[in-house]
């Protein structure tokens, strides 16, 4: 695929998960407690090949998208900046014995469920961490920061793998 090809689909990811998380997502709740980040998927489906410099630049960009749809003051920036950050630590941690391949992604299909759901929920709880404290401004009410994050987590968690499932696509025979 050529450099303006990979342009084009990063733009067209980028606006469907800003305006899927702006315009749907971001109107639904888990029992006032918990909320659903899709737009993360942006982040964490991207190439594994990705540049360290492009992704903190890209986590930036859904993140202030986000904080002027929902006027939070950087939050969403901040958390998804260190995201982006934690990614390839993340992805060093989980790599296999063999390396990653030039043509592999973050898929369920292809990396397997154990390897997917440790990625998810590692990078996801970090996020929700630092969003929801943030978001306090303090550590006064832990309980009230836990479970948000906890219920936010499932829910964020569950969409991701959702999307996944229905739009990556399934791993094919290796020659």
């Amino acid at each position: 695929m050529s450099m303006l090809g990979v342009v084009l689909r990063q733009l067209l990811r980028f606006g469907l998960y800003a305006g899927v998380q702006v315009l749907i997502i971001g109107q639904l709740s888990l029992f006032g407690l918990g909320w659903c980040f899709l737009y993360l998927g942006y982040i964490l489906f991207l190439p594994l090949r990705t540049p360290i410099a492009l992704q903190l630049l890209l986590g930036f960009a859904i993140g202030l998208a986000m904080d002027i749809s929902y006027d939070t003051g950087g939050l969403h920036a901040a958390a998804a900046v260190l995201l982006a950050y934690l990614r390839p630590w993340v992805l060093r941690l989980l790599t296999p014995r063999d390396g990653y391949d030039a043509q592999d992604t973050v898929n369920v299909h292809q990396m397997g469920w154990q390897w997917f759901m440790v990625y998810l929920l590692l990078l996801v709880s970090l996020h929700h961490l630092v969003y929801f404290f943030l978001e306090l401004g303090s550590f006064r009410h832990p309980l009230l920061a836990l479970g948000r994050v906890g219920v936010s987590i499932l829910f964020t968690s569950t969409a991701l793998l959702i999307v996944q499932l229905l739009f990556f696509p399934v791993r094919r025979g290796r020659s």
